[in-house]
């Protein structure tokens, strides 16, 4: 039997379910290395989330204040599998925690998704929320736009296309993005989505919200508020899918706003083709749907072509395989028994797990990734108590390899210097906060 407090744990992935998994684990006294591939810490809550939307941020207040617990360390800047191996953290920790999230864009699978023009909606959201992996500059040139997708990352989407850049300078973003959204000419914003308000995934808020701009004209066909007997018990079964039908309703059925963009939601469109000409985008072709009776959808075979010179994929983000780590290809997710990784044969790998959207896939809010983390981390413990875990073998802390690898990971410490910067910029410019977007240039911050 292993005590808690004598366990040294590797959490790789610093965002929210990395976080929530640490905590847990902190509050039994573990000691926890909080592993991350950025020099920043909070993943998606940093480089995920619209700039426009300071109350989602605001979690990240309390994910900095589990991040100050004297039992986790944050080590940034080291990409596990890359940087250091799966083999040798198993020398320095008694356990690993993998929460590397799901940053990639899932496929499509239509004709066209390859054109120019067509976009995985994850970069286009790394470009405006300055991550320093991803494209410095976008082609805004296209005035009508298709967004594929009915959740919150097509209504961000749409929603920073159909701002102005003033309307988004007060926010954190980079010079490079606010000079670039300077150049969008979109004045026409699509929305496609396959079925009915009753089964769209926004939720009310974020739906509702993006009236609020005056900048953006929100428009919902009549003929696209349907409802089947599936669909009203779906809706009188959750009040948020309740409040999401209503707001669609009310767009519906309002006289338009003069604005100088226009966002129209079009629901029971299917896109099956993305169409081009001399390898550029300009159009989507989509089939007309029809409800069955139990909510789901049937085509019927009536087809319509928009034309439009850029299409957003938003169907989905999709999580990328670790290096030594069982990975299942079809379901983009690290095979597990609720915590426990397992191999191809379904054994346990003793000493190893997983929690959040690498565990379960990219769906779910918060709630969920809390959730995920205390069935994870209870297994952890349980195995602990019982025995099952292999000690580490090495003596030293994993600080010395890192420091004699010549490995220039960030710290804690690093990260307050990072953000003491970055709101220094802001604060020039009376903005609460402006990213550094260049990935040496974060590292320099971090540790001078």
């Amino acid at each position: 039997m292993t005590s808690p407090t004598d366990l040294r744990v590797a959490v790789i992935g610093a965002g929210p379910a990395g976080i929530y998994a640490s905590d847990l684990l902190a509050k039994q006294g573990v000691n926890i290395d909080l592993f991350e591939q950025m020099p920043a810490p909070f993943g998606l809550i940093r480089y995920g989330v619209a700039p426009d939307h300071p109350r989602i941020k605001g979690i990240v207040n309390s994910l900095h204040a589990v991040m100050e617990k004297p039992n986790i360390r944050f080590l940034g800047n080291i990409e596990v599998g890359t940087t250091i191996t799966v083999e040798k953290l198993h020398e320095y920790y008694d356990a690993i925690v993998f929460a590397t999230g799901a940053v990639a864009d899932r496929d499509l699978g239509i004709p066209g998704q390859n054109l120019n023009g067509s976009y995985g909606a994850a970069d286009f959201v790394g470009f405006y929320d300055g991550n320093p992996r991803f494209h410095r500059t976008w082609n805004l040139t296209a005035t009508h736009v298709a967004i594929i997708g009915v959740g919150n990352v097509a209504l961000d989407i749409s929603r920073i296309l159909a701002k102005t850049a003033n309307e988004l300078h007060t926010t954190e973003i980079p010079d490079n993005v606010y000079q670039t959204l300077k150049t969008n000419q979109a004045t026409h914003i699509h929305i496609f989505g396959r079925r009915g308000p009753a089964q769209a995934k926004f939720t009310p808020l974020e739906l509702k919200e993006l009236d609020h701009s005056p900048s953006i004209n929100v428009v919902v066909d009549p003929e696209d508020i349907d409802y089947d007997e599936a669909s009203i018990a779906a809706r009188r079964a959750s009040k948020s899918q309740d409040l999401v039908c209503q707001t669609l309703e009310q767009y519906a059925m309002r006289e338009p706003k003069d604005a100088p963009h226009t966002l129209h939601i079009h629901l029971f469109e299917n896109p099956v083709e993305i169409l081009g000409e001399d390898g550029n985008v300009v159009g989507l072709r989509t089939e007309r749907m029809e409800l069955d009776g139990t909510g789901h959808v049937q085509g019927t075979g009536k087809f319509t072509e928009w034309p439009v010179q850029a299409v957003y994929r938003a169907v989905g983000y999709r999580s990328e395989a670790i290096t030594a780590v069982p990975f299942d290809h079809g379901t983009a997710v690290i095979p597990n028994d609720g915590g426990h990784v397992v191999d191809s044969a379904g054994e346990i790998v003793p000493g190893v797990y997983v929690t959040g959207w690498i565990k379960r896939g990219p769906v779910g809010l918060i709630g969920n990734t809390k959730s995920d983390a205390k069935e994870t981390t209870d297994m952890l413990i349980a195995d602990a108590l019982a025995g099952r875990l292999t000690p580490r073998t090495a003596t030293g802390d994993i600080t010395e390899y890192l420091e004699a690898q010549g490995i220039p990971y960030t710290t804690w410490d690093g990260w307050h210097k990072l953000d003491a910067h970055e709101r220094s910029l802001g604060s020039a410019e009376g903005r609460e906060r402006k990213k550094v977007v260049e990935w040496d240039e974060m590292v320099a911050h971090s540790r001078s």
